[in-house]
């Protein structure tokens, strides 16, 4: 990390839905991180990504060094709290119903990153992208049915699980971009709802970065 670096810094986007999901562990853990923002997604330069070779979003520059991807940084700041709180992570699902809703909820990001990106730069649509829809709103119908049974398996002492700060992240973001219509998904809805009365939620809008 370069030396004049004293906070931790996040490299994203108020736009992002990874980036979000980092900057909600941040405030749920009382980490204060600086927010360094990647104007062009166009870019292919890798210093613009802070030396991530993927090209992606989003990076934590930290005193314990560079972290790619948000589960990385999610984890690195867990580390780095002082609160040390209980974090429910992804390995801890053991239950087909919460693996699946974990599974599910990451693939549906990726998968909507990819909508919106081929929507940006103007692709018209290929079956590939037909088929990425379909498989978004199957995601978002079988999340829908099962997120109470989900919430009502997670451990009851939680402070904080990966799963449910990804869920909420990619719901919302869904009805930012408009992406898919998200009314009808109502358990989906009450369940984002309740986690954006966490400060956490309200501190962290998205929004388009000047």
């Amino acid at each position: 990390m370069p030396e004049e670096i004293s906070n931790p810094r996040i490299i994203g986007r108020s736009s992002s839905s990874f980036t979000r999901i980092t900057r909600i562990f941040a405030c749920e853990l009382g980490v204060e991180c600086e927010l360094r923002i990647v104007r062009d997604l166009r870019s292919s330069n890798v210093e613009d990504y802070a030396g991530n070779p993927a090209l992606k979003l989003p990076i934590l520059q930290a005193q314990s060094g560079t972290w790619f991807g948000a589960l990385n940084i999610c984890r690195a700041l867990a580390r780095g709290s002082a609160r040390e709180p209980h974090v429910v992570w992804p390995e801890d699902l053991r239950e087909p119903l919460l693996a699946n809703a974990q599974e599910l909820t990451l693939h549906a990001l990726a998968t909507e990153v990819t909508l919106v990106m081929s929507k940006l730069s103007g692709v018209d649509a290929t079956l590939h992208q037909a088929k990425l829809h379909a498989s978004l709103l199957n995601v978002l119908e079988w999340l829908d049915v099962n997120v109470a049974g989900v919430l009502a398996g997670l451990p009851a002492a939680r402070q904080l699980s990966y799963l449910e700060v990804a869920l909420f992240c990619l719901v919302t973001h869904l009805e930012f971009r408009d992406v898919v219509p998200v009314a009808p998904y109502r358990e989906l809805a009450a369940f984002c709802g309740s986690f954006a009365e966490r400060a956490s939620a309200q501190a962290t809008p998205y929004r388009f970065d000047l």
